[in-house]
């Protein structure tokens, strides 16, 4: 065997073992939510750091966990890199002594940690509230920064100069690699995931193999006297940010919620008094609905004939406990009212208020509930309050605490990750979690997903109520005229289902960039309100 054939073969096996030996760990603790994120284990910069980053948020419970977790991923990924690019390093370039090549990948490793951690913190958000959008703007970034790390992991001057086409394709081709190879090894059963894993790790090698001799071996670089690696590093940073602050809007600028719903009489087949409650940062102007059986939820109550009170903004930055005990008090009075039976549609933070009131008054007058745009597993991870010392993922809490101060100084918005909504999501996880969708004793339950909700979804089964699958972003389905008659349909006693055949696809495509779950078992906070059995069992779910 020639010595290169023989340096080849020791790259693919040493990048085939990687995810291998994760995959025998998540198949010993029953964590099938991870099984998708072993790919990146071997993955070229800076997926692999991603990765170790998301593991190491998540799973510390003191500043100084944290910093010792950070040195030894440091210290595991910089050997592991090093040994890596030994072995890729073509023949036709001279190769440094195996003492550079560690020190260079140590520094790398410890350069793309600082790099990647903001991401791996956007990633965090994404667990706790099950929002699309963290997701992309975490993972987005990675496609910009990927050749620009890959070249200055091996050149001397690779943070001059743009890196070659060859190498951007290779690049572009791990991400896709990584994110069909998570679906894959979550799909396939048992112990097969082993042998996905292996045939993954080992055309990261491959890749390794290719994106090492593109870096070295560059046909022509373009700008090579530039610091265009700085530059790109910087930009990958700012995305994130300038993306939220575009998006996000002062107060004053909210619309009022008013969903078409609303402006209509109900039909009279409709049996139910309706109550419409709104999203988060929504507004309401105290306008009456034009059924007299019909009316929005308050986030600050009602005036004392009953009416529910104009709100703004940051009236709905308040827990989830308290807006369903408002909740119950306008339930009492419309079912007084009206005596009619009473229906909920909520959307976003409405629907998981609505969610709540069934769950702490699961024998009342609410016969129905419509969930809109749902916070589908909400709370897989945790972070401590601002004022704590120690806890499960205190330092992304930090992160999020100064990237949302940022985009607040930025955009006049008033969101933050301690507001009490957030606060109530975290305090109450097991319920959030586990419980959302599944059904209450007589109560009619359906969910409005919209498509991009899959992939910020574990994969897997998620539901036990009937779900309307509907091509959108998150957000604004009661506002839709086919959404509104479909949930007239429901209203009037029909059955509404709709499943969509990408929902699935997209759930395991996204299975590559989750967040890794915490252990509900490890946290004090919430071992008040566990059941016995495995943390990771997805016999969780409704309590199966």
């Amino acid at each position: 065997m020639s010595k290169a054939r023989g340096r080849l073969l020791g790259l693919v096996a040493l990048a085939a073992a990687v995810p291998v030996l994760q995959n025998v760990l998540f198949l010993a603790l029953d964590f099938r939510s991870a099984e998708g994120l072993s790919p990146q284990g071997s993955a070229v910069w800076p997926y692999d750091s991603y990765t170790d980053m998301r593991w190491l948020l998540v799973y510390h419970d003191s500043w100084q966990e944290y910093a010792l977790g950070l040195v030894v991923a440091i210290g595991l990924r910089g050997l592991l890199s090093a040994g890596l690019v030994s072995l890729a390093w073509p023949a036709e370039a001279p190769r440094p002594d195996r003492r550079r090549i560690l020190r260079r990948n140590l520094g790398i490793a410890a350069l793309t940690a600082v790099i990647v951690t903001p991401f791996a913190a956007l990633a965090v958000a994404a667990g706790v509230v099950s929002l699309s959008w963290f997701v992309f703007a975490a993972v987005g970034p990675m496609l910009l920064l990927a050749p620009f790390l890959q070249r200055a992991a091996v050149n001397t001057h690779g943070w001059r100069g743009l890196p070659s086409a060859a190498l951007v394709g290779w690049s572009l081709l791990d991400f896709v690699l990584i994110t069909v190879a998570g679906a894959v090894v979550w799909r396939v059963p048992g112990w097969w995931t082993l042998l996905v894993a292996a045939l993954a790790g080992a055309a990261n090698g491959l890749l390794w193999n290719r994106s090492v001799r593109a870096a070295l071996l560059p046909s022509r670089v373009h700008w090579p006297r530039v610091p265009v690696a700085p530059v790109v590093v910087v930009l990958a940073l700012a995305i994130p940010l300038a993306a939220q602050v575009v998006t996000s809007r002062p107060a004053h600028q909210v619309r009022t919620f008013r969903p078409p719903l609303l402006d209509r009489p109900l039909p009279a087949s409709v049996r139910y008094a309706v109550i419409v409650i709104g999203t988060h940062d929504s507004r309401y102007d105290g306008r009456p609905a034009v059924d007299p059986a019909a009316e929005t939820f308050s986030y600050v109550g009602a005036d004392a004939a009953g009416r529910p009170l104009p709100y703004t903004p940051q009236d709905t930055h308040r827990s989830l406990d308290s807006s369903a005990a408002l909740l119950a008090r306008q339930v009492h009075a419309l079912h007084a009212r009206t005596g009619r039976p009473v229906a909920l549609l909520g959307e976003s933070e409405g629907a998981m208020v609505g969610r709540t009131y069934l769950r702490d008054h699961p024998d009342s007058p609410v016969k129905a509930l419509l969930m809109f745009s749902p916070l589908v597993r909400a709370a897989r991870v945790y972070y401590p309050p601002e004022d704590a010392a120690a806890g499960w993922g205190i330092a992304p809490g930090w992160q999020l605490r100064g990237i949302f101060a940022l985009v607040a100084r930025a955009s006049g918005g008033g969101d933050s990750p301690d507001e009490p909504f957030i606060r109530s999501l975290l305090a109450n996880a097991p319920f959030y979690r586990f419980q959302t969708m599944c059904p209450v004793p007589g109560v009619r339950m359906v969910a409005f997903l919209p498509t991009v909700s899959a992939t910020e979804l574990p994969p897997g089964q998620f539901t036990q109520i009937p779900v309307y699958e509907v091509p959108a972003l998150h957000g604004g389905l009661l506002g839709q005229p086919d959404v509104t008659d479909r949930a007239i349909d429901f209203l009037e006693g029909r059955d509404v289902q709709q499943r969509r055949s990408e929902y699935p696809t997209l759930q395991l495509l996204g299975a590559a960039w989750q967040i890794p779950a915490l252990a509900v078992t490890i946290n004090p906070v919430w071992r008040g309100q566990l059941t016995p059995g495995p943390p990771f069992s997805t016999a969780r779910l409704c309590g199966q």
